[in-house]
């Protein structure tokens, strides 16, 4: 069976997704020695400007402004920009992957160890996360618990491992129908934005294909999901060695420094990161 990791690079004019996904498929071949494919609508840029030769294949999508879908990204506490929240591809992979056995990863996700080798290994078609620990460990973390304060339990969608199978093949096409049908779901399962979120509509379906409770629909992946919020700035990275400025709590524009060393961490602060990368190339 052939197996990959497949990642998703789609910039909005200020983030520059594919040069993140360079940097993240170097690292897959370091510590996971697995091919890397990505989905851009950014092919021209990649072939003409970075280095990609590090992806096995370069499946090119429409360019698409999606306008109508922005957030707020942070770069620190004091910091932030509204922008293009290009996050509705996701539902794609299972379509597009070019591999029997892939890991779906965010271009924010660093990985610094070996532990998702494993995931090729397992029985289980379907993996992904559930349990998460924030750097700082000591802020509130129910957001990233359940989907809502009356609902269901969260899933990241930030790394997925799935198998070709019946069985993920439907699932997928449900989070579509839950993405094509997204305000009934989001009055529905209580949620406090109408922003479409990856997490939340793959949350939804392992609850609808659990019977609506709890289950084992999905598989937790190896290890648990280490996470800095877009508040927080990652300021070194060398090999597996982070230094994260952690805001600090009730002190705005202040940070506590947090060193991790040999662990996969999911960076939001995006801005901060691109920061580290052209730093490395430079």
């Amino acid at each position: 069976m052939t197996k990959g990791a497949l990642l998703i690079a789609r910039n909005n004019g200020e983030l520059d997704y594919a040069k993140q996904a360079v940097f993240l498929a170097k690292r897959i071949k370091q510590h996971l020695n697995i091919p890397t494919s990505v989905i851009t609508d950014s092919v021209d840029y990649i072939n003409g400007s970075l280095e990609h030769t590090v992806f096995d294949e370069i499946i090119a999508i429409d360019y698409n402004t999606d306008d109508n879908n922005t957030r707020k990204y942070y770069d620190g506490t004091l910091a932030s920009k509204t922008l293009n929240f290009k996050n509705n591809y996701r539902i794609n992979a299972y379509d597009l992957s070019p591999y029997d056995e892939t890991l779906l990863l965010d271009t924010d996700y660093i990985i610094s160890n070996d532990l998702f080798k494993s995931c090729f290994e397992s029985a289980s078609d379907l993996q992904m996360f559930s349990k998460s620990q924030d750097v700082a460990n000591i802020r509130d973390s129910r957001e990233f618990t359940h989907i809502s304060e009356y609902s269901v339990d969260f899933y990241w969608a930030t790394v997925v491992f799935f198998r070709k199978t019946s069985n993920n093949e439907l699932f997928f096409n449900l989070v579509k129908h839950i993405q094509d049908n997204w305000s009934h779901y989001v009055s529905v399962y209580q949620l406090s934005s109408s922003l479409f979120r990856n997490d939340f509509a793959f949350s939804i379906a392992i609850h609808i294909l659990n019977g609506f409770m709890t289950g084992d629909y999905v598989s937790p992946l190896p290890g648990k999901h280490m996470y800095t919020t877009d508040k927080d700035i990652l300021w070194k990275l060398a090999d597996d060695n982070f230094i994260f400025l952690v805001e600090k709590k009730d002190y705005v524009g202040e940070y506590t420094a947090v060193k991790t060393q040999g662990q996969s961490i999911h960076v939001m602060n995006k801005f901060s990161l691109e920061r580290i990368i052209n730093d490395e190339q430079n």
